[in-house]
């Protein structure tokens, strides 16, 4: 309680250009303003949207920035009108919000805050548009409102999850972003019943979650599908029962996984964001009742092109943001199944790091060596 209301100076890993190595810094970190929590972090871990906006490749280049957005830790101090967290709570920190008062918010179809949704270029928070980090007096940016690549850091209390304490945030710091998205994309959206058959498009950290979802569904067959062929042995361990490399094949995948399935799966899910796997996804699933799910972000310039056919023989395609939870009401769900043993997130969990290393978790992800690396603060 002694550092309510002060500065507190402490370590962030600060990239300070486009895809050069991040530099341990002593940031300044103010105070909460209004509607603002400051959480002491204890692990974060690198996920591939941290490292597409790092090198800034097409992207609005926004720099000195504190990247980081999956991660957990304990509240330090709030702000005013925060009612929901009190310093000691376990939380985990999360790139999109619910405000609670908003359209979307008051729906139960929808997670996409008009206040909180996800917004790469917002530099500041959303109060008053100020950067709460700083170095000798100069602003220091943030990233998507969490910034978890520091000791401490500034989050919106809309875009805070209070969870279970006895859950281990070395473990489920994860559930804040990837594992979510790929899960709820399989459990809220593509919702495959027992016994039915999912193909999966994409075997990173978040189609492996997606394979996970389906495996918690009881599907009979989880077909992966991904252009690397290394990637089949650890799907397995997700419930991945076939793989299908569509360089092997001489014909379109969709029509590959069609003669396999005696017309198509039951159920698509889409982890690439390239829009012939997307297309590929939605023309794989069996007409009358097959569901594809959309998770990856295409570039901007990228077109669907599929025959109308395709939907007026009741295939049905699907889109989704962050799994379709919403971040304070479900994502302490999520934790719990693990909690009770219904959903693995150890088998995500490939490497660990101490913070002072920050810069091998993305050496690993550049080399496809890693699922998740878990990034110890104070280590």
């Amino acid at each position: 309680m002694i550092t309510t209301g002060q500065i507190i100076r402490c370590k962030a890993a600060v990239s300070w250009e486009a895809g050069k190595p991040l530099v341990m810094e002593e940031v300044e970190v103010a105070p909460p303003q209004k509607h603002e929590v400051r959480i002491k972090i204890l692990f974060t871990s690198l996920c591939h949207t941290d490292v597409y906006f790092w090198e800034a490749k097409g992207q609005t280049p926004l720099f000195p920035r504190i990247f980081g957005h999956e991660a957990g830790g304990i509240v330090e101090s709030v702000g005013e009108g925060v009612t929901d967290l009190q310093p000691g709570d376990h939380v985990l920190p999360i790139f999109t919000g619910e405000c609670g008062d908003c359209p979307h918010c008051h729906s139960e179809e929808s997670n996409m805050c008009d206040l909180l949704r996800k917004n790469t270029d917002r530099v500041g928070m959303i109060h008053d548009g100020v950067s709460r980090f700083s170095i000798n007096g100069k602003p220091i940016h943030h990233f998507l409102g969490t910034s978890t690549f520091s000791e401490y850091t500034m989050v919106h209390s809309g875009q805070v999850a209070k969870i279970n304490p006895e859950a281990p945030l070395d473990k489920v710091c994860i559930v804040s972003c990837g594992l979510s998205t790929g899960l709820g994309a399989t459990l809220n959206v593509a919702k495959p019943k027992k016994g039915q058959s999912v193909a999966v498009f994409g075997l990173g950290a978040v189609g492996l979650a997606a394979c996970e979802g389906a495996r918690m569904s009881g599907a009979s067959r989880i077909i992966g599908v991904d252009l690397n062929p290394k990637r089949f042995e650890e799907a397995k361990k997700f419930g991945v029962t076939e793989f299908v490399n569509p360089r092997e094949h001489d014909k379109p995948v969709q029509q590959v996984i069609a003669e396999m399935t005696n017309g198509g799966v039951d159920r698509s899910v889409e982890c690439t964001g390239s829009v012939q796997a997307m297309i590929q996804a939605f023309e794989c699933v069996h007409d009358g009742w097959g569901v594809a799910v959309l998770v990856g972000v295409p570039s901007k310039d990228d077109a669907f092109k599929t025959h109308p056919m395709n939907f007026l023989n009741e295939r049905t395609l699907k889109g989704t943001f962050f799994g379709n939870y919403k971040p304070k009401t479900d994502i302490p769900g999520v934790v719990e199944m693990y909690m009770n043993k219904e959903l693995e997130i150890e088998k995500f969990i490939t490497h660990t790091v101490p913070f002072s290393e920050i810069n091998k978790a993305f050496d690993y992800m550049l080399k496809g060596e890693s699922i998740r690396c878990i990034i110890t603060m104070g280590a």
